[in-house]
C-alpha cells in the first residue's frame, strides 16, 4: 500500500530532490524486506498447519483402523460361533431322518407282512368254506383261531409288569418249551399263547412271546414270525430277548426277499446292543449280504 502511495508520488512531481528519491528507495527495500518475511512467515504457518492436519488425520486412521479390527475380530468369533451351531444343527437332522427313514422302512415292511399274511388266512378260510361241511365243523374253531392269536398280541397296549410266578404259571410255560425242544411248534405255540393270555404280567411273560415268534420262524412262516418278533419289540423293549428278537426278525424279512429292510434291522441291532453274541451274528450277515452281489458279477 505504501509502495503504491510513493510510486504515485514519483510520478506527480517530477522535480522531487535526490534526497527525497534515496529515501523513497529506502522504504521501497524496507516494504520489500518486510514482504519478504510476511512471505516466509506465511509458508512456515502453512507447513505447520499442513503437519498438524497429517497427524489428526494419522490419529484418526489410526482409531478407525483399530475400530475396524476389533469389528472384524467380532464378526469371525460370531461367524465360528454360528458355524459350530450349524454343524451341530445339520448333525441332529441328518440323524433324525436317518432314524425316521429307518422307522418308516421296518413299518412299510411290517405292512406288507400282515397283508400276506391277512391273504394267506382269507385264502385257508375260503378253502374251508369249500370243503364238505363236516369237515368245517370239526376244523373250523382250530383253524380259525389262528386269526386272534396272531394278530391280538400286535395290538395289545398293556405294560407288563413282572410279579412273582405261581408253581402252576411255571409248570405251563416249561411244558410249552419242552413240546418247543421236541419240535411240536405248533403245540407249543398254543401253550405258550395260553400262558400269555393267564399270565400276562409274568416276569416269564417276555420269554413267552419270543418262543411264540420262533414257532413260526421254525415252520418257516416268516410273516408270523415278524410279527410275533414285533410284539415283544414293542412290549418288552428291555427284555434280554430283545436283541435276539431284532436278529431273527432281520433274518425273516431277508427270506422272504426285503433285503433292504433286513439290512436295516441288522445295522439297527449293532448299534443298539454292540457288544452282544446277536451283534456279532449281524454283523457276519451284514458282510454276507455285502459279498453277494459282487459274486454274481
Amino acid at each position: 500500500m505504501r509502495f503504491s502511495v510513493i510510486l504515485l508520488l514519483l510520478l506527480a512531481s517530477a522535480c522531487a530532490s535526490s534526497g527525497d528519491f534515496d529515501m523513497l528507495r529506502r522504504d521501497v527495500n524496507e516494504l520489500k524486506r518486510e514482504s519478504f518475511e510476511t512471505k516466509k512467515d506465511v509458508d512456515a504457518l502453512k507447513e505447520k498447519t499442513s503437519s498438524m492436519v497429517r497427524e489428526d488425520s494419522f490419529s484418526a486412521v489410526r482409531e478407525s483402523q483399530a475400530d475396524l479390527n476389533s469389528r472384524v475380530s467380532q464378526v469371525t468369533s460370531g461367524l465360528q460361533e454360528l458355524r459350530g451351531r450349524y454343524e451341530e444343527n445339520k448333525y441332529s437332522v441328518e440323524k433324525t431322518l436317518k432314524d425316521t427313514v429307518t422307522e418308516r422302512d421296518i413299518l412299510r415292511a411290517q405292512l406288507g407282512a400282515l397283508e400276506s399274511q391277512v391273504k394267506a388266512l382269507r385264502d385257508k378260510l375260503a378253502s374251508l368254506q369249500e370243503q364238505k361241511p363236516a369237515e368245517p365243523a370239526a376244523r373250523q374253531p382250530e383253524e380259525t383261531k389262528a386269526v386272534p392269536e396272531k394278530t391280538e398280541p400286535a395290538a395289545e397296549a398293556q405294560p407288563a409288569e413282572k410279579t412273582g410266578a405261581p408253581d402252576s404259571a411255571k409248570t405251563a410255560y416249561e411244558t410249552a418249551y419242552q413240546d418247543f425242544k421236541d419240535k411240536k411248534y405248533r403245540a407249543a405255540r398254543e401253550k405258550f399263547e395260553t400262558f400269555l393270555k393267564e399270565y400276562p404280567r409274568h416276569e416269564l411273560a417276555d420269554n413267552a412271546q419270543f418262543w411264540v415268534a420262533e414257532t413260526y420262524y421254525a415252520e418257516k412262516d416268516y410273516e408270523g414270525s415278524i410279527l410275533a418278533y414285533e410284539t415283544l419289540l414293542k412290549k418288552h423293549p428291555n427284555s434280554k430277548k430283545t436283541s435276539g428278537a431284532l436278529l431273527k426278525q432281520a433274518l425273516a424279512f431277508i427270506e422272504i426277499g426285503d433285503k433292504k429292510t433286513g439290512r436295516t434291522i441288522l445295522s439297527r441291532l449293532v448299534e443298539k446292543y454292540p457288544q452282544s453274541n446277536e451283534a456279532g451274528a449281524a454283523r457276519k450277515k451284514l458282510a454276507e449280504l455285502e459279498k453277494k452281489p459282487n459274486r454274481k458279477r
